[in-house]
């Protein structure tokens, strides 16, 4: 039973990072990309690592696509900002 679990759980951390790959879309992958985190936490726990598993939630659930995010906005915002009257450039 547990090697069913670990092979499906493979195949599913496969099938997200492949998603993760083939978003084009900045702000959708970072979605795809939190997705992506916690199927790893999940295969994590099957494969009896669960400290490992608290991390990933934390880290590349949470934090990783915030910071992927406010990049984009960040991005965006100072792209779309007309120049000042003062600024040259």
């Amino acid at each position: 039973m547990s090697e069913v679990l670990v092979i499906a759980a493979l195949l599913l951390t496969a099938f997200m990072a492949t998603a993760v790959v083939l978003t084009r879309d900045p702000a959708r992958q970072a979605i795809v990309l939190s997705g992506y985190g916690i199927v790893l936490a999940v295969l994590f726990v099957v494969l009896q690592a669960p400290d490992v598993a608290m991390s990933q939630t934390g880290v590349g659930t949470v934090v990783v696509p915030l910071i992927v995010m406010l990049a984009i906005h960040a991005i965006r915002r100072h792209h779309t900002r007309e120049p000042d009257e003062g600024d040259e450039s």
